[in-house]
């Protein structure tokens, strides 16, 4: 099809008509004069008329109107855009001016949980952990319904997924569920709820750090087609799907408008796609077709790996903590509790002090020839030697992949091997408690009895164990600032006193003078 061209020249003047017109040289000196008159009066009456804002409305509404001429080409001054919940007059009150730079609450976010009838008795736990009856909105999307027993006023409400069995899927390896988990953001938009800014995806074995999550996305418009979360840990997984794709189960956020204009071709759109694996993928290629790219944080957390997930939590980015996702594929992350209660035991220190769970910071004690590595709200470790920044950093390789391949190029990130000689190894303390301390944390770490500390203290002769009479560290972390996330920086650390049974740390946000914990102590 020929698009109409933008330079169409009007018809010729009959040729008698245009000769009359140049001898006529009077007639169109007497034109332009009378033209050039009237319009400085019209200029000087919208200027200086008490009705100037009327008069100018007026012909704002003309040039809108459908008989203007902007409406004789195929494209207007501004190209066309999707209409966005801002503009809509459900939302009206949102669509004022300034209104868009207004700090972001929980309750304008619309969380679609995609779930399993037959897991759904066993992950409702895990969601009841994040989950807060009185802020957040959202559902968990079924395939079927679930008995009344299985439902809770503290859970989101159950809503059972449209029929998905018109829609082709002709993937030999993959389960058709996918084209059902892919229409949750369609048919959550459908909803049409009031006040929403956003539409957050995940599963039902996903947790969430819902104030991180707000600040997050209160770095961003909502009223521009957004679309965020971050890709996976494994190299595989991404090289079947896309590095440019991010994955449901550590989340994703999708604005308003963007959600908007995908509800408008989803459905059409992944007919053209049957030959997908899930669900991710057919949402990011519908969105590809919109030109929307992904913007990533790295707070997101697909979390495909398996076995101690030690080395990603003592070496979180630093980066705000939004998600983690396969929490049942992963050892328990404390010793001597099981999976819910070690949980249960992060989501206490998540809502205690959101935006320092899991920021990390280093102290280096030069006179014991000591590193001490903090990630708050889970782990303290001490190195009986001097182990530089740049090592901490990266990941320490205590996990295999999802695909059970345990090669380090197996993935997305920095990783370091573990170290073979127990003289190297640090002695963790683990965390135990966490309380408010008047504005500060504390939070309280148990040393964790390792099967090697006898052989520690027999083959490091003469390096003694390091604080080896030293059962708990007491870390007191203070409150970052308020746009920590925006410019993100490791924390700095201070080492109090080294008492016989009990190590005390003051972790906080480091000063703008400050070099860093390292630097400032050599």
């Amino acid at each position: 099809m020929t698009l109409p061209s933008h330079n169409n020249r009007s018809p010729r003047l009959p040729r008698s008509r245009c000769r009359r017109w140049r001898q006529s040289r009077t007639g169109t000196a007497f034109v332009a004069v009378s033209a050039l008159l009237i319009s400085s009066i019209a200029w000087f009456s919208l200027v200086f008329s008490g009705t100037t804002n009327h008069r100018w409305r007026r012909l704002k509404y003309w040039e809108g109107s459908p008989h203007s001429l902007s409406g004789s080409v195929p494209w207007s001054s501004s190209p066309p855009r999707f209409k966005s919940e801002l503009d809509s007059p459900r939302n009206r009150s949102l669509s004022e001016r300034g209104n868009r730079k207004r700090e972001l609450s929980l309750n304008s976010i619309v969380f679609g949980i995609a779930g399993s009838a037959h897991l759904w008795k066993q992950r409702k736990e895990i969601v009841r952990l994040w989950w807060r009856p009185l802020e957040t909105r959202g559902h968990i999307w079924l395939e079927e319904r679930v008995p009344p027993e299985e439902t809770d006023d503290s859970l989101p409400p159950i809503m059972v997924s449209d029929d998905i069995s018109g829609f082709r899927y002709t993937n030999p390896t993959g389960r058709p569920s996918g084209l059902r988990i892919s229409r949750i953001l369609t048919e959550s938009f459908r909803l049409c709820l009031p006040n929403v800014r956003w539409f957050v995806l995940g599963d039902d074995d996903t947790v969430f750090n819902v104030d991180n999550l707000v600040a997050v996305l209160n770095k961003y418009d909502p009223s521009e087609m957004m679309y965020i979360g971050a890709p996976s840990e494994s190299h595989s997984a991404n090289a079947y799907f896309s590095h440019s794709m991010a994955f449901g189960g550590g989340g994703i956020a999708i604005s308003y408008p963007l959600a908007e204009a995908l509800s408008n071709f989803h459905d059409d759109c992944i007919e053209r796609y049957p030959k997908l694996y899930g669900s991710d993928d057919r949402l990011h290629a519908c969105i590809t077709e919109l030109g929307v790219p992904l913007t990533r944080e790295h707070g997101f957390h697909q979390w495909d790996i398996r076995g101690n997930a030690h080395g990603l939590l003592s070496s979180h980015p630093i980066a705000p903590f939004i998600s983690i996702h396969h929490v049942e594929y992963v050892d328990p992350f404390f010793p001597g509790l099981s999976l819910l209660d070690s949980l249960k035991l992060i989501t206490k220190a998540m809502k205690i002090e959101p935006r320092s769970f899991l920021q990390r910071s280093i102290c280096y004690d030069h006179e014991l020839h000591l590193t001490f590595s903090v990630s708050l709200g889970y782990v303290v470790q001490v190195f009986p030697n001097i182990v530089l920044p740049r090592e901490l950093e990266r990941s320490e390789h205590t996990y295999v992949a999802w695909n059970k391949l345990g090669h380090p190029q197996e993935f997305d990130h920095d990783t370091r091997n573990s170290y073979k000689s127990v003289c190297k190894k640090p002695v963790l303390f683990f965390l135990k408690d966490v309380m408010k301390d008047g504005n500060a944390t504390l939070g309280s770490y148990a040393r964790a009895k390792a099967k090697d500390d006898l052989k520690r203290k027999v083959f490091c002769f003469p390096h003694s164990p390091p604080l080896q009479y030293v059962q708990n560290i007491q870390v007191l972390g203070y409150p970052l600032g308020k746009n920590w996330h925006l410019v993100p920086r490791r924390l700095c650390c201070k080492v109090n006193n080294t008492g016989d049974d009990v190590l005390r740390l003051t972790v906080g946000q480091c000063d703008k003078g400050t070099l860093s914990s390292f630097t400032d102590s050599l």
